[in-house]
């Protein structure tokens, strides 16, 4: 059997993942995905495969309210959390069922979540 990288492991976890996992108008799938350089997350309906909600740690709108470009530490993660909430909860998005992009629930993903929970985001 051939070695994996870490990147072809995390694929094979996300895609077992997204077998279970289906966004709909009412709840929204919020994909997470994290770089080497910057931290991305969206909130999609998977039925009519639209984007209705999207932020990063790159974005002009995070960069201007936060100061800084860059998703490389802890806080960058909890900061785009609150971020993304925030926005979502603009739109009229509550509920939304976490998609966590074959990455473990540790670090910055489980930030990522208890921030966007705490900011009113309920999944």
């Amino acid at each position: 059997m051939a070695i994996k990288s870490r990147n072809e492991s995390r694929v094979i976890r996300h895609k077992r993942i997204r077998k279970k996992i289906f966004g709909t108008a009412e709840r929204p799938r919020l994909a997470f995905y994290r770089s080497l350089n910057a931290i991305y997350a969206q909130i999609i309906n998977d039925e009519t495969g639209e984007t209705l909600v999207s932020a990063s740690t790159i974005d002009r709108d995070y960069v201007a309210k936060y100061g800084k470009r860059g998703g490389k530490s802890i806080e960058d993660a909890k900061k785009l959390g609150q971020f993304l909430a925030e926005k979502a909860i603009a739109k009229g998005i509550q509920n939304v069922v976490f998609d966590r992009g074959g990455f473990l629930y540790h670090g910055k993903v489980k930030a990522f979540a208890d921030a966007a929970r705490e900011a009113g985001l309920n999944f």
